[in-house]
């Protein structure tokens, strides 16, 4: 579809007011104009952006990941290291600080994969997924909430997502990229 042509499917905003706020999460009001002309409010959270890394051995064989409680869901399952950017950090800054303190490993390198909006109907959210190739343990974890980390096989990931066993989005959309990657056919590098 050309930009003209998709600029009349374009809802528009005609304003927004808050309703509710704290340190984590606001939530608006809009008013929505839709292209058949109705219009309404329609709600939108706002949360702070996160950022998640893959992080793979030295031989590309297994993944660092974390099994872990989710309360809101009442969920347990393999999570990526990951969490929100503090002020003034980037993306990438935040992926491997995340990595070093809930893991005690140091990436040898982080490359961007992928930045995605988790629940884009209502939510801003930005979700930026690393990558990073190798890692080395340089200290204990210093967070010591974020459930029990372990070397995966990214062999058994496909299976693990089948059973849910991987439900986060961003470990989820982080592992696919990676799996879609290193499947037949695959560039051996990016940017190949």
């Amino acid at each position: 579809m050309t930009d003209s042509a998709a600029a009349g499917h374009r809802w528009v905003v005609a304003g927004e007011r808050q309703v509710y706020a704290n340190e984590w999460v606001t939530v608006d009001l809009a008013e929505v104009g839709l292209p058949s002309g109705e219009r309404f409010e329609h709600h939108v959270v706002t949360m702070k952006p996160a950022a998640m890394t893959v992080v793979l051995d030295d031989v590309g064989e297994r993944v660092l990941m974390a099994w872990r409680h989710r309360f809101a869901p009442d969920v347990w399952n393999w999570e990526l290291p990951g969490g929100l950017l503090d002020p003034g950090e980037t993306p990438a800054e935040t992926a491997a600080r995340e990595v070093e303190e809930e893991t005690g490993y140091r990436p040898r390198s982080v490359e961007h994969l992928v930045t995605f909006e988790p629940n884009v109907g209502m939510v801003r959210n930005a979700h930026h997924v690393f990558l990073a190739r190798g890692a080395e343990k340089v200290a204990e974890a210093t967070e010591l909430n974020e459930g029990t980390f372990e070397w995966v096989p990214l062999a058994d990931v496909p299976e693990l997502i089948r059973t849910q066993k991987i439900v986060n989005s961003g470990s989820l959309v982080g592992l696919l990229h990676v799996l879609a990657l290193s499947g037949p056919g695959a560039p051996t590098s990016r940017g190949e």
